[in-house]
């Protein structure tokens, strides 16, 4: 008991300190500026008191009112070029390599350029002063978006440490360049210039270049100077009345206090203030939803599958819509948060499904931009995929019900747009598509029931119905070896089902737990009486060994079970079946055999535990009381209820419902239920009082 204790104490531990990451988790996603207090929207009305300036508030500029500023300047902004000075030295060279080339070519022919030959260094020296004329005005070559401009255009040309603005026309290009050396006067008394023409041509480049870096460097400066105000607010100036329109004046002053308190404010507040506000927020969400799932779901609270289950979704769409949010392109409404009440719901109940929706949403609410609508629209939403009651068993079902959840959106959509815009040609469509995206993300529940399912180890509708089939391995091996005992099951199992029905309990899971609570019986199927046909292998047996004989049935089918990888809840009803009850045959049998002997009656009592839940409690009565009435010859409708009343009265002073959340009122149901179905069954006709003689 002690490390059974120990064990527990310790998953509570790694409970409470999962909770603590999760809360933990959640608010580090918050934003670590403090949120404007109030949210507006342009043409719709002022829903709060009178706002007064807390202190003075410049008037901020709109986009396209700056946009316009800038635009007119545009056209007053000069760009930068930059003037090369290394750029003679390194055509002087190229000048002077390229010359004495063709030299050496016309010294190897026959030459019809005499001069050149005799007096080269007077040609060299000329080319040199002509490229020292050119590239001291300077040669530009104009940017793309500049080659259209007029003479007129003015650019500035930084040279070393000084910038001189100029004129396009008082600035040489390429064509000038070509139309000065293609003039002979430029050579002076030389005879034959004709020869430094396309040497010349061929090695000058421009040396007034376009800087991009200083040009968007300066124009960042310049535009820079163009103020983002037009006027304050002064401190305790009205800035809106209640209940007045949001005109674009208004507006401006609106988004103008917003975004000086974000600026101002946030800067003069603690980001540990603000992080320990969304902390204590966050802790007092989940706390709430953790005390919900002590005091109504203690289920899943206890078991640590279950309540990572439930907590994970918390975490998960906490990050999701941290990670939207922070993306412009896209918006929360595509989340598909519908997912979290049908998978929920699916494996646990509605009540459940939908806290849990309330909770997830609610701390979604924080982290997303979106109004109230958003909540609003998303609890409406959450609350008709409850009721729609989505059946992931039947594909074409589930898409109707995927039907109906998209128009509960556009519906809940247009109704807020309604009430915020007065009219439905101004309804934003594009909300409509992220939610069309939102709803078919949501048919991804589809898929995850059943990846959820073995990742937990829950067992789920629809593997209880492939459970029940007659043709799975473990209960075609009943059939075969103890048909008996299949039979047995069966009517166990109809009486499960129906008193499961009257009292609102899972039908099908105790239905389906009662085809296997005695699949252990294949293991000695002839000593179990209903698979008996003649001698009775119990009469070569001592008492004790037949009890463990019996009592064997339970053990081995849960080793069964386990083998053939049953569900975790199956595996409950085989063990729980029997409770702690004796194999009372036996054990009187072997008191009578050993009188005066004290008996261990340990050996003799079902391993247990006892039954936990209605629907193992059900099983338990149903299953006595099915081979109790077996035993009754031509029963009455007394006898029967007589034998219900006995198996109960029975199960009760035992203790064996100690631990059972059966009621006394779903136990009385039951009581009537069962006693009406075996009249049936035994076809026990209907007994009309003794007519009183004289």
């Amino acid at each position: 008991m002690d490390i059974k204790r120990r064990k527990a104490q310790a998953q509570l531990i790694i409970k409470y300190l999962l909770v603590v990451l999760v809360i933990a988790f959640i608010s580090m996603l918050f934003p670590n500026n403090l949120r404007f207090k109030y949210q507006f929207e342009q043409g719709k009305t002022w829903a709060y008191d009178d706002l007064y300036a807390p202190f003075d508030i410049p008037i901020k500029k709109s986009a396209s009112e700056m946009e316009t500023e800038r635009a007119s300047r545009e056209d007053d902004f000069s760009p930068y070029y930059e003037f090369d000075l290394n750029a003679l030295q390194a055509r002087e060279k190229a000048f002077e390599q390229a010359f004495q080339a063709e030299l050496s070519k016309e010294k190897q022919s026959e030459t019809s350029f005499v001069e050149i030959v005799q007096k080269p260094n007077l040609y060299i020296q000329q080319g040199k002063k002509l490229l020292q004329e050119l590239y001291e005005k300077g040669i530009i070559q104009l940017a793309p978006e500049h080659q259209e401009k007029g003479g007129e255009f003015v650019v500035n040309v930084v040279r070393g440490n000084t910038t001189q603005t100029q004129t396009l026309g008082n600035l040489q290009d390429m064509g000038d360049v070509s139309d000065k050396l293609g003039n002979p006067s430029a050579y002076g008394r030389l005879r034959e210039p004709e020869f430094l023409f396309p040497i010349l041509e061929s090695v000058v480049k421009p040396n007034i270049l376009y800087s991009k870096e200083l040009t968007e460097r300066f124009k960042g400066e310049y535009f820079g100077t163009i103020p983002s105000t037009k006027g304050v607010i002064q401190k305790g100036e009205r800035i809106v009345s209640k209940g007045a329109d949001i005109t674009d004046e208004i507006y401006e002053r609106l988004t103008s206090y917003q975004v000086q308190y974000e600026e101002d404010v946030t800067k003069n507040r603690s980001g540990i203030g603000i992080f320990g506000g969304y902390f204590l927020l966050t802790t007092l969400i989940v706390g709430v939803f953790l005390f919900y799932l002590q005091r109504y779901h203690w289920r899943y609270f206890e078991q640590f599958n279950k309540f990572v289950f439930v907590f994970m979704w918390l975490a998960i769409y906490g990050y999701l819509v941290y990670l939207i949010d922070n993306v412009n392109a896209m918006s929360a409404y595509l989340i598909p948060f519908c997912i979290v009440p049908i998978v929920i719901k699916h494996f646990g109940n509605s009540q459940l499904a939908l806290f849990t929706h309330i909770i997830v949403v609610l701390i979604a609410s924080f982290l997303s931009s979106l109004g109230y609508e958003f909540t609003f629209m998303q609890i409406i939403v959450g609350i008709v995929a409850i009721l729609g009651n989505v059946d992931s068993r039947n594909m074409s079902e589930f898409f109707r019900s995927m039907a109906f959840i998209f128009l509960a959106y556009v519906a809940t959509f247009v109704g807020l747009s309604l009430v915020q815009e007065g009219n439905i040609y101004t309804i934003d469509t594009r909300i409509i598509l992220w939610l069309f995206v939102n709803v078919f993300l949501t048919l991804l529940a589809y898929p995850l029931i059943p990846i959820l399912e073995r990742l937990f180890g829950f067992t789920s509708t629809s593997s209880l119905i492939e459970l029940s089939d007659m043709n799975k391995p473990l209960l075609k091996e009943l059939s075969l070896k103890a048909p008996g005992t299949l039979q047995h099951s069966l009517q166990v199992a109809n009486l499960c089902e129906a008193a499961a029905a009257e009292i609102g309990a899972d039908e099908l899971l105790v239905k389906v737990a009662a085809l296997y609570h005695d699949i252990g019986k294949t293991v000695n199927p002839e000593y179990y009486i209903e698979n008996q046909k003649g001698d009775n292998p119990h009469d070569e047996l001592s008492n004790l060994e037949s009890g463990k004989m019996i009592i064997a049935h339970v053990t081995e089918g849960v080793k069964l079970a386990k083998k053939y990888r049953l569900p975790r809840k199956i595996v409950d009803f085989i063990q729980t079946h029997h409770g702690t009850t004796r194999v009372e045959y036996f054990y009187r049998s072997h008191l009578k055999e050993n009188p005066g002997r004290e008996a261990d009656e340990m050996l003799f009592r079902y391993p247990g535990p006892r039954p936990l839940t209605k629907e193992q409690s059900i099983m338990m009565i149903a299953d006595s009381i099915e081979a109790a009435c077996k035993s009754l010859k031509n029963p009455t409708g007394q006898d029967i209820d007589g034998m219900v009343d006995k198996i109960i009265r029975g199960k009760l002073t035992s203790g064996q419902l100690e631990e059972s959340e059966l009621s006394f009122a779903d136990l009385e149901k039951c009581r009537v239920c069962w006693k009406a179905l075996l009249r049936n069954i035994h076809h026990v006709r209907v007994e009309y009082p003794e007519e009183k003689k004289g």
